[in-house]
């Protein structure tokens, strides 16, 4: 296939916003796909596992999840450049698997099991330029064509390209064409305030468009980070999914019968194919209630992330819509983890199901206003209680998405009516009962609210928050952000995902006593310190910091907190700049990764470290392995995150 090349001619923002739309689909597309390769993979002793495979494919499975992110990130950013041209973004696709003609022949997408010939699929799809890596042998293409036409047309004509990096510098390239010609501000015609941006949404490509300057660089942050990028750049998709095959193939050479996933369905479907290959009619009639509930909860997502971009900044409504949506991810992954679980049905009797991502006829945004409200109150409430009437799971997944479901549907009909009823011109009149919301008052001991709940007490130490928002944006049934008084409920969320809450805290600002009979919070199976960008060491460990037991603590390293050894936010004023992604080492595979941690701050000196540790990247790559280090907390050495002396040339003072 000929490589592309500059645009032969100035192009129409029609065919700006069409190829847009394409690049649209191709990272909505790869995402499905990495989300169902890391649904069907296997956990722990239970599901066939040994104890070192359990902790190898569970990393596999963060790996993949974290792509499937970056995916979304990169959605983000082509829907706000195409936002930004003033078009409308597109959230379509077309169900799996693609037909041959809609992606250039050699992409072949379709929704596969985890496997090594899956994730050679994977790797080829994310290789850079001029990489050999072939496809797997399950993806050869039906035939071989060219789409593109060299004839002019004034209708948008699909490109044919090797490599999807090949394809954003087409774009790239087509942009910085259309911008000489018209101009910056005949270009960019589009409300900045309809864009997502990282008060929404906390993916790096959430960032507003305004220029050619903003839209070539989250081309350019695409490429780098995902298709397209560098061959030797360690934290690319290309990178991550190699580094997978090689620890697949070390397993595998221990134990040829190794199977870290279940044979969940390819290309699963809820009606009969009507005779088209490929495709596994999901008939056992459990299996198709739990895709149900999940492919509904994904098509609401979709519609939900369209009406974001169709109700401006600062109204309360994008907020709302953002959150019920990334919530619905919680709903949804439960349940395609346990659809990868359960069987297809009598003819397909060696098969497991999976979730179809069913796309609906049309995802785009309802109208704003009360109608808008109604139409998500009234869907919410469906899955709501048809997750309530599926059949208990004995892992929990059921009751998890159901709890979550629960807990959107009684949100929406809460905060719709208070998000338009500041908004100008809109009704003030409530959509459903609004629930009256008393948290209780918090008892403080020495800087530490105890708020006690039916199942739990919970525990809030202000000093030590450091606003990762995990709380807020996790469960903002329970802590009312910007409310005067007392703002956290705890008995407004199940105390199991309120829990889960407390754990993805980083800080430890936020911490529990179980009242119910269930442990506390228990020691990590490996202590790890995460550096991070700009910012804290955020550290999760049998912990011992100066003497106090702790699991979880953002430890400053700029130099500037007025809590030390605790971070409080003072990088942001300092300004504090030190990279979250430092060079690896080549460390070798602790013995024992778990144990004492002892971290003791030395005085007007650097953070002492003894026991066993892993230290990772800010995107969870291995910096170092190690037992013992010192590491830098004054922010002025040259060697972070260790010390190089520097606390003694620039005269820090941890007092």
């Amino acid at each position: 296939m000929p490589e592309l090349s500059e645009p032969s001619a100035i192009p129409s923002r029609e065919t700006l916003v069409h190829l847009l739309y394409e690049a649209a689909e191709l990272e909505h597309n790869l995402m499905c796909t990495y989300l169902y390769a890391a649904f069907s993979l296997r956990s722990g002793a239970g599901e066939g596992l040994s104890a070192e495979e359990a902790v190898a494919v569970d990393g596999w499975r963060r790996r993949i999840l974290s792509v499937a992110i970056d995916e979304m990130g990169h959605l983000a950013a082509v829907w706000n450049i195409t936002a930004a041209l003033g078009g409308a973004p597109s959230f379509g696709r077309d169900n799996f698997p693609l037909d041959a003609g809609n992606l250039p022949a050699r992409l072949v997408v379709k929704l596969a099991p985890f496997s090594r010939d899956v994730l050679q699929h994977f790797i080829h799809l994310e290789r850079p330029h001029g990489s050999l890596e072939p496809d797997g042998e399950e993806f050869a293409p039906p035939s071989l064509y060219a789409r593109a036409v060299t004839a002019k047309r004034i209708t948008p004509m699909p490109v044919d390209y090797d490599t999807v990096g090949d394809f954003y510098e087409h774009l790239a390239s087509s942009l910085s064409s259309f911008v000489a010609a018209h101009g910056e501000d005949h270009s960019f015609i589009g409300d900045p305030a309809l864009q997502l941006s990282r008060a929404e949404l906390e993916l790096d490509g959430a960032r507003p468009v305004i220029c050619s300057k903003t839209a070539l660089a989250a081309f350019r942050a695409i490429v780098e980070q995902g298709e397209g990028a560098r061959a030797d750049a360690v934290t690319s998709h290309y990178q991550r999914f190699l580094s997978i095959r090689r620890e697949l193939d070390e397993l595998r050479a221990k134990n040829p019968g190794l199977s870290p996933a279940f044979p969940a369905a390819h290309n699963p479907v809820l009606r009969p194919p009507m005779g088209r290959s490929g495709r596994v009619w999901l008939e056992d009639p459990e299996t198709a209630a739990v895709v149900d509930v999940a492919n509904a909860s994904y098509a609401l997502m979709l519609r939900l992330l369209a009406h974001s971009y169709v109700v401006p900044r600062p109204e309360p409504a994008k907020q709302l819509v953002i959150d019920l949506a990334l919530g619905l991810m919680h709903a949804m992954g439960p349940l395609g983890e346990l659809a990868a679980r359960l069987p297809a049905g009598p003819s397909n009797p060696a098969c497991h199901g999976g979730m179809s991502f069913t796309a609906l006829r049309d995802s785009s945004a309802i109208p704003p206003g009360p109608s808008a409200a109604r139409f998500f109150c009234e869907r919410l409430e469906e899955l709501s209680q048809a997750a309530a009437t599926l059949r208990p799971s004995p892992d929990g997944r059921v009751a998890r998405a159901a709890s979550v479901l629960g807990e959107l549907s009684a949100r929406a009909a809460r905060d719709f009516p208070r998000a338009l009823a500041v908004v100008p011109g809109k009704t003030s009149l409530p959509l459903l009962p609004v629930p009256a919301v008393v948290a209780p008052v918090p008892i403080s001991v020495d800087g530490v609210d105890a708020i006690d709940a039916s199942d739990m007490t919970l525990l809030y130490e202000g000093k030590r928050c450091i606003h990762a928002r995990f709380c807020v944006t996790g469960a903002p049934q329970v802590f009312l952000a910007n409310v005067q008084g007392p703002w956290i409920h705890p008995d407004a969320l199940a105390v199991d995902r309120l829990v889960e809450i407390a754990h993805a805290c980083p800080s430890g600002a936020i911490r529990y006593r179980r009242k119910d009979g269930h442990v506390d919070e228990e020691a990590p199976p490996v202590n790890l310190i995460s550096i991070r960008e700009s910012g804290p060491y955020a550290v999760r460990a049998q912990l011992n910091l100066s003497g106090k037991q702790e699991l979880r603590a953002t430890i400053c390293r700029c130099g500037a907190s007025k809590n030390k050894p605790y971070c409080d936010g003072s990088h942001h004023d300092a300004p504090f700049v030190a990279s979250g992604e430092p060079a690896t080492s080549a460390p070798d595979m602790l013995p024992e990764r778990a144990g004492e941690l002892s971290i003791e701050p030395l005085t007007d000196g650097p953070l002492s470290l003894r026991g066993n540790v892993e230290i990772t990247s800010g995107t969870g790559r291995v910096v170092a392995r190690l037992t013992q280090a010192k590491l830098c907390r004054c922010g002025g050495s040259q060697n972070k995150p260790f010390c190089d002396g520097s606390h003694a040339r620039i005269g820090f003072r941890s007092s």
